[in-house]
């Protein structure tokens, strides 16, 4: 028995002695021992486990080399929504940006947090008593992939956390990342073996932590650097941003040392030109930098709009441009029938990818740019994401160049183009009868923030539609696996597996179920404001232009285009087909709340720190009770709902005679 304690006791100490050792290395990027000293310790480690299973846990160093491969990436849905941001391109930005924050929070000076952006990939760690039990990547900001084992592997993530006096269930979020040493060495490798090169090191990284098989991720050099930390279900409060840093780096979870609070706008101007004069010697590659209001209480007043925090901008670099020529422009039919023109490059590399194409928006643009075939152009990617077209070198072009013309007919069903009323953009309105229009409104309906069809790729499709197995989305839940059998690149198993993931897509939800229908103008956002809204898709269908109208950031045009969506008969037929192919979703019943006569067609203003209300836990009772809640005082206001550190809007309510309430005439108005 002494015998066995004696050698837990050995374990532990060796377990603590790797950690230190990974966090000196990983973290801190100062080994205080040599590669062979660490491999003889983890080596000793192994063996003993080896020997003892007994003594493996989940926290063990040893575990951090990759599990069974998977088949796809279970859903995860996040307890907070990982929003994008938007973004600022110059100073101008930032001051409207730290006026709006000032205005409506009543307030003359502010902080702020400062970091750079890193160019990687967002994930979220879950904790659960100190050990890591779930990571996810961002996906839609509302839902992302279980990518638990590949995290794991990532030696900067930290196992387990020493978290005495802190909540039980604690949420880290961060981004991964890949050292540009690490990814020139990584693509030495790749190149040597026959194997992908990679064009980036967000994209190196991305593709690692994506692995079905974890033993293949624990082979990439991925890092990990947290940017935020949250108690999840608990009354234990943090009080800024800066200290959420400051426990990070308390609990030994990796965090840049470059982040910095900040005063007012002029803090922010002088932190982006800092943080630009060091891009260039940074390990990592990092496209700008975010700025984040510090008290998290104010950020809870500010709250979100849309798909972004109130309370945060991403402060991007300027894109790299580059020169290059221009050997052809192509039309090509989008899913809604938009013509788009395209540039058809000579190859030109752009912010680490090669480019080929570059979009030329619409026709509007094409004239505005005065594009030739032949002229040399300024290209970028815009947002570092989609190549574009930026402006012609007009001093290169030579004298025989012609304008080019737009088609008159669609490229690819010869319907009429028409252009709309006030539009720049042509169209082709032949719907599904458009060969084009129909293979993007099925890759859509397949893709990932869509209905997720893991394995149906754009060749696929082709196939499908050639072969006329699929006419429209319905028909691939009623494909067969003999059907599929029967095409190239299939075999059996192949086949299953594709069968397999279209049955999984059958169990979805009602936003990604609208959203993958293609209606124009619905976005991801959108989408959620409707489900959120009606319910279900049949009540959906059944709304007047008005009622759709009133739904707030829904305007008139995408009211229009979701009502002629759900007035079409092809588009109702269609979808009770989907729903007899076995596509559904749980839906949500709304609780049917009294509406109270205090409450009803009131307007609310919230202010300060509520005693046990979250803010938006205040404006959710006020809502589903019949009444509104505005950002700032102003003569429309019935009540401002006043908590601790109220600041000016407390001040202005009184100079304009607006009755202030705290929180419990609240709760002593909803319980009658």
């Amino acid at each position: 028995m002494k015998g066995h304690t004696d050698l837990k006791e050995k374990v532990s100490a060796l377990r603590l002695d790797i950690q230190e050792h990974n966090y000196r290395y990983y973290v801190e990027d100062s080994p205080s021992i040599s590669d062979s000293h660490y491999d003889v310790l983890f080596r000793e480690l192994v063996d003993i486990e080896s020997a003892n299973p007994s003594l493996v846990t989940s926290d063990s160093p040893t575990q951090r080399v990759g599990g069974i491969p998977n088949d796809t990436f279970d859903q995860v849905t996040h307890s907070k929504p990982m929003l994008s941001l938007n973004n600022a391109f110059e100073e101008s930005d930032l001051i409207a940006f730290d006026k709006r924050i000032k205005l409506d929070l009543g307030i003359s000076s502010i902080k702020y947090s400062a970091e750079p952006k890193f160019d990687g990939l967002a994930v979220s760690l879950t904790y659960k008593k100190g050990l890591f039990v779930l990571g996810a990547t961002r996906g839609d900001g509302y839902s992302g992939e279980n990518v638990t084992h590949n995290l794991r592997t990532i030696k900067s993530i930290p196992l387990k956390l020493k978290t005495t006096g802190l909540p039980s269930h604690i949420e880290i979020r961060g981004e991964i990342i890949m050292y540009k040493n690490d990814f020139e060495q990584l693509n030495k490798n790749q190149s040597k073996e026959q194997l992908k090169v990679f064009a980036n090191p967000r994209n190196a990284a991305a593709g690692s932590l994506r692995q079905l098989d974890p033993k293949i991720t624990a082979t990439r050099p991925l890092r990990f650097l947290a940017y935020s930390i949250e108690f999840i279900g608990s009354d234990k409060k943090l009080i800024s941003h800066e200290e959420g840093l400051e426990l990070l780096k308390s609990l030994r979870v990796p965090t840049t040392k470059l982040s910095s609070t900040v005063n007012d706008v002029e803090g922010l101007i002088s932190y982006y030109k800092k943080i630009t004069d060091l891009r260039p010697t940074l390990p990592f590659d990092i496209d700008g930098v975010v700025y984040k209001v510090n008290s998290l209480n104010h950020q809870d007043e500010l709250g979100f709009v849309s798909r972004a925090p109130r309370w945060a901008i991403a402060h991007k670099f300027a894109a790299e441009e580059v020169e290059s020529e221009i050997m052809g422009i192509d039309v090509q039919v989008g899913r809604t029938g938009a013509i788009t023109p395209v540039a058809r490059l000579k190859p030109a590399t752009v912010s680490g990818a090669r480019v080929t194409n570059a979009t030329l928006h619409n026709e509007g643009e094409l004239r505005r740019k005065d594009v030739h075939i032949g002229d040399f152009v300024i290209i970028r990617r815009a947002g570092d994401v989609v190549p574009e077209v930026v402006s012609v070198i007009k001093s290169k072009r030579p004298d025989s160049l012609v304008p080019f013309k737009m088609p008159t007919n669609c490229p690819v069903c010869d319907s009429k183009l028409v252009r709309e009323e006030g539009g720049a953009v042509l169209r082709c309105l032949a719907g599904n009868m458009c060969s084009a229009q129909k293979k993007q409104s099925i890759m859509h309906f397949v893709s990932r923030k869509a209905m997720d069809i893991d394995g149906l790729g754009e060749k696929i499709i082709d196939q499908l539609i050639e072969n006329e197995i699929i006419s429209d989305v319905s028909d691939l839940y009623f494909l067969e696996i003999n059907q599929l059998l029967s095409l190239d690149r299939f075999a059996e198993k192949s086949a299953q597996n594709l069968i397999d993931s279209i049955n999984k897509s059958k169990q979805t939800t009602f936003p990604r179920f609208l959203y993958a229908l293609g209606i124009r103008g619905v976005g991801e956002s959108t989408a959620r404001d409707l489900a959120k809204e009606f319910g279900t898709i049949q009540s959906l269908m059944n709304q007047t232009i008005d009622k759709l109208s009133d739904i707030k950031d829904i305007g008139p045009t995408v009211s229009s285009f979701t009502y002629e969506f759900f007035k079409a008969r092809t588009n109702r037929d269609l979808i009770e087909k989907l729903s007899k192919g076995g596509v559904t979703y749980p839906v949500q019943v709304e609780k049917k709340v009294k509406l109270v006569h205090e409450i009803h067609a009131k307007t609310f203003v919230l202010t300060g720190t509520l005693p046990t209300l979250k803010r938006d836990e205040a404006k959710e009772i006020i809502m589903q009770h019949g009444g509104k809640v505005a950002s700032s005082v102003s003569k429309k206001t019935s009540y401002l709902l006043a908590g601790k550190d109220a600041g000016s809007k407390l001040e202005t309510a009184h100079s304009m005679n607006v009755e202030v309430i705290k929180e419990q005439d609240l709760i002593n108005w909803i319980k009658g």
